[in-house]
């Protein structure tokens, strides 16, 4: 690497997620290049040892994601420099990080599919080099985003039909905000506050007002009269800044009895609902939805599931998976051609971390349209054909020679993924959606 290298500071920033890694994974292509293996045809597969603590099944999000982020992957000057100054690899390896772009193939689960234990969610044939290097990528980004789709499939179980707005911006980074949006609707969520969720990945946003706006003005009808000047009377009003019974005979007498929603954010929300319930209805307001949000998560959502509530807004359980931050995933070589160009299977044989070796393919078994079993056929793939009600293939192809398979990506891969996830849970037994802690709902066998 030489200083010809180097760019104009005053432009603007490479956008690339090759630094988005971990130093081991490019000092074991150093070693990979002076050994001459790193060309060697390898298998890398992504998935998930176990489920959370009494999960009975996962979602599989930011596949999407992580097409954008494999394409954007390179090492251009900047990344070249700083690894160059801080002497993370040899030259060799600069020089090969130079011109690197992933020419594999990925395969994987559609975004959306319920997952369970040992299911290869995503898995990397390619060079060694150029599998490796994309592990903590692919790893970030899956084992975020299905945490929050996870905690979102449940919390979708337990508000049976009502509508739920994710609320988790302020609780998470700003980059994990978006990503959260997105897994969320993904699982069922109908809309989001985040506007980027809204530009980038065409998620619907919605918000009205916080309890500022309110502490802005004099007094509380003065705040309602000029929200409802702006945005109408269908608006959602904050009952709850002061007294919530004083707040709802505002909003109803600010906006009429054809007030949209009033939002309520703190109190015993079981008894305080029906409160307001009874107050909207005999003020005339019996179309008026009632909106709550503070603190919820899926069991608290499922408590109120015989209360008159409308809707729910959802924030920090949300973005922190409810208590699963990340989905315990992990990227494994599971095979290398050997000399003869068989392909080997490898794995870990440790205790509490064996690998299962060998190139794979999933198979989600039913019975009378119910998933039965999750099964996994090695070494011997492809499964080509199976009956109507036998079951059905789970890998679909994700990166081919290198280029991202384009249903897969942007508003239309999200929009895909949801309506994937809804035809995908609709195949679950009826134990998997209890909020009770439990098993897998199905096991996972390797034929």
């Amino acid at each position: 690497m030489t200083d010809d290298a180097t760019r104009d500071p005053t432009a603007s920033p490479l956008v690339s997620a090759a630094l988005h890694t971990d130093r081991y994974e490019l000092t074991m292509i150093d070693a990979a290049l002076r050994a001459g293996t790193h060309d060697t045809p390898c298998v890398f597969e992504l998935f998930a040892r176990r489920l959370p603590d009494g999960r009975r099944y996962g979602v599989v999000a930011g596949t999407g994601r992580l097409l954008d982020a494999i394409a954007d992957f390179r090492f251009g000057p900047d990344e070249l420099a700083y690894l160059e100054r801080e002497r993370v690899v040899s030259d060799e390896a600069l020089d090969w990080l130079a011109s690197y772009r992933f020419t594999g193939d990925i395969r994987g689960y559609r975004e959306g599919e319920p997952y369970f234990p040992g299911s290869p969610l995503l898995v990397v044939e390619a060079g060694f080099a150029e599998g490796v290097v994309l592990e903590t990528l692919a790893l970030s980004t899956l084992n975020y985003d299905s945490a929050v789709a996870s905690a979102a499939a449940r919390m979708v179980s337990a508000a049976g039909g009502r509508p739920l707005a994710e609320m988790g911006s302020r609780r998470t980074g700003e980059h994990s905000a978006v990503a959260a949006a997105r897994a969320a609707y993904i699982a069922g969520f109908g809309a989001s506050s985040n506007l980027e969720a809204g530009r980038t990945w065409g998620v619907p946003t919605m918000g009205t007002a916080a309890h500022a706006f309110t502490l802005l003005f004099p007094d509380e009808p003065s705040a309602f009269r000029a929200q409802i000047a702006s945005l109408g009377t269908g608006t959602t009003l904050l009952v709850d800044t002061y007294d919530i019974r004083q707040g709802v005979e505002n909003a109803v007498r600010a906006a009429g009895p054809e007030l949209g929603a009033v939002r309520i954010d703190s109190g015993d929300l079981g008894v305080v609902v029906r409160e307001v319930r009874e107050q909207l209805d005999a003020l005339g307001a019996d179309r008026t939805r009632i909106t709550v949000t503070n603190d919820l998560d899926e069991h608290a959502i499922a408590a109120l599931a015989s209360a008159p509530v409308d809707s729910y807004g959802v924030g920090t359980a949300l973005v922190t998976g409810s208590g699963a931050p990340a989905a315990n995933m992990v990227y494994k070589l599971v095979a290398r051609q050997g000399a003869d160009g068989d392909w080997v299977g490898v794995g870990k044989s440790s205790e509490g971390k064996a690998t299962v070796g060998g190139r794979k393919q999933p198979v989600r078994a039913l019975r009378n349209g119910v998933a039965v079993a999750e099964e996994i056929h090695v070494d011997d793939p492809p499964v080509t054909a199976l009956g109507p009600d036998a079951g059905r293939l789970l890998h679909v192809p994700l990166v081919t020679a290198g280029e991202p398979v384009d249903e897969a990506r942007g508003p239309a891969g999200v929009e895909a993924a949801r309506a994937h996830h809804a035809r995908a849970m609709a195949e679950l037994p009826a134990d998997a959606l209890r909020l009770s802690r439990g098993e897998p709902a199905i096991p996972t066998r390797y034929l």
